[in-house]
């Protein structure tokens, strides 16, 4: 018999007790209104701990967590880095052939333990393991990491040396203008510093998309002493063609430009353009047509002008060169390395 006068557990040893008595656990359960599963916790913890056990029994007390050994978790974290572009049901499968044997769903939670959970963050891993250890890539590791490279292409994660690197231009459809029509805006961003340039037009055409840079984007760069080397666009009509009959393209060709092309069918994942679009939106004309009745282009380009003034000048940005710095000043800076570099490569 067991025998306590603390309140919070005399219903528990009454029920031990009770099935002592009765030589029937499932009676006494019936009796007391529990659970035979309830008793069965009850009976282990005072064999374990005596009756003071019953104490902590609390509903509160957090299991622990049902983890993998740490045998099994290493070899899952070693496969993802083996091979970033499996998917966690045939990592499962395959670590099955080595005597591993662990369930998807388990290999995503220690995937995101180590923050590994997706394609992007493996392939980040690995590449600052290459980084901090030097170590040898295997084929499906290379092939891992040249997708990557590709689809930071597309989206915008894009390397880029110095100032004049490396332009993104963008065509962005602003609206429609009582008494002068369709207004489209031509962006040009340099990827490295995040100066931005954007001139209005009526139409959306190759020679537009030419004027943006003999107007606005070359004159600058010239006059920063700076060169312009390679340009991402999109595939549009606007961009792309047969040089000996496309404005565009041979404006480029002349200025001895490179030219790359996003991904074919994903014309949207220009995304240092199309996020430049998303802020001149919300912080530049979504304010400007509420507080202004535009009657021709000419006093918008103005208006924008002095935007882009603040944008390049005053207004922070978070980019990865900028860190908190403005375009302007991030440009000024990249500059001084380009020189450091030409001047060491002559």
């Amino acid at each position: 018999m067991f025998y306590s006068n603390n309140p919070l557990i005399k219903h528990k040893t009454g029920l031990l007790n009770l099935a002592e008595e009765l030589g029937n656990i499932s009676q006494a359960c019936k009796v007391m209104g529990m659970s035979r599963d309830t008793f069965y916790r009850y009976q282990q913890a005072v064999e374990q701990g005596g009756v003071d056990a019953l104490l902590n029994q609390n509903r509160r007390v957090p299991n622990l967590k049902n983890r993998v050994d740490e045998a099994t978790e290493q070899a899952v974290v070693k496969f993802a880095f083996d091979n970033p572009a499996f998917g966690q049901v045939r990592v499962s499968n395959e670590l099955r052939k080595q005597g591993i044997f662990i369930s998807a769903g388990g290999v995503r939670s220690i995937w995101l333990r180590h923050n590994l959970a997706n394609f992007k963050q493996r392939l980040n891993a690995l590449e600052k393991a290459v980084a901090e250890k030097g170590i040898i890539l295997s084929e499906n590791q290379v092939q891992a990491l040249e997708r990557k490279k590709e689809d930071d292409v597309a989206c915008g994660e894009i390397e880029t040396a110095h100032p004049g690197y490396l332009g993104s231009q963008d065509t962005f459809y602003v609206g429609n203008l009582k008494g002068v029509g369709r207004i489209y805006q031509q962006t040009f961003i340099d990827t490295y510093s995040k100066v931005a340039f954007a001139k209005l037009y009526t139409m959306k055409t190759a020679i537009s998309a030419a004027d943006m840079l003999n107007d606005k984007v070359l004159p600058f760069f010239e006059s920063q002493g700076l060169p312009m080397l390679r340009i991402l666009t999109d595939r549009g009509s606007e961009y792309c063609g047969k040089v000996e009959n496309h404005d565009y393209e041979l404006y480029l060709a002349i200025n001895d430009i490179g030219h790359t092309k996003t991904k074919v069918k994903h014309p949207q994942t220009n995304g240092i353009c199309e996020r430049f679009h998303k802020t001149i939106l919300q912080e530049f004309y979504q304010v400007v047509f509420r507080k202004t009745i535009y009657m021709d282009l000419a006093t918008l380009q103005a208006d924008l002008d002095e935007w882009l003034m603040y944008y390049n000048h005053h207004r922070t940005h978070q980019g990865k060169m900028c860190c908190g710095r403005t375009p302007m000043e991030t440009l000024l800076d990249g500059k001084r390395i380009w020189a450091e570099k030409h001047l060491s490569s002559n």
